[in-house]
């Protein structure tokens, strides 16, 4: 399947890509892109690592009639040099990007620059200029490791992302802290508010 950006993108609409990762809060995908499609004139795209599709069926958000890219799309047999390529193609394509959830594992990725799957190559080409929000989700002891402050650091103040939580709440693993991914409907709310987005008349 072909992606590319000048085909897919539409005068007038806000283009949201939305990068799911390791961590259970990826179950709360479907329920993102099904409150972002309420608003008026706003496409969506879905990149998944491989991990995050523990806790979320792909038919959950194509039956949306949103795409959900893979690590195997990126690179599929058939392709040659001068094909279209879909990292570059989906950054190219993209008006603001939310990780959401973002694992510990992908934000220790991003701040070293790691390229190891479509997520992070994606990140890694991405424009300064596109807006992009981290929600880190994981274990409360994950995220009071002291490697885990220096990512954020690196993430926030060199790289330039906005990292928005994660919030204390009685975690999946029984834990009870620090570490929860930002309400999901208050994600949705960051997109409405930097573009003004407006509620569809049919929704």
């Amino acid at each position: 399947m072909s992606f590319t950006a000048e085909t897919e993108r539409a005068d007038g609409f806000t283009h949201v890509l939305l990068i799911t990762t390791g961590s259970v809060a990826s179950v709360k995908a479907p329920l993102i892109v099904e409150e972002l499609l309420r608003y008026a004139n706003v496409k969506v795209e879905v990149v998944a690592t491989k991990p995050s599709l523990t806790f979320y069926s792909p038919d959950s958000i194509r039956k949306l009639g949103v795409r959900v890219w893979k690590d195997e799309d990126e690179w599929p047999a058939t392709y040659k040099i001068g094909d279209p390529i879909l990292h570059i193609e989906l950054r190219r394509w993209a008006d603001i990007v939310l990780v959401a959830p973002c694992s510990a594992n992908t934000l220790s990725k991003i701040a070293h620059g790691t390229c190891d799957n479509l997520a992070t190559s994606l990140l890694r080409a991405l424009a300064p200029t596109t807006p992009t929000y981290v929600f880190p989700a994981m274990n409360t002891l994950m995220y009071e490791h002291p490697l885990t402050a220096e990512h954020v650091r690196v993430v926030r103040d060199v790289v330039k992302y906005h990292v928005v939580g994660p919030i204390a709440k009685l975690l999946a693993c029984g834990d009870l802290g620090v570490g929860a991914m930002t309400e999901w409907r208050e994600i949705v709310q960051i997109v409405v508010d930097e573009f003004k987005l407006q509620r569809a008349e049919s929704a």
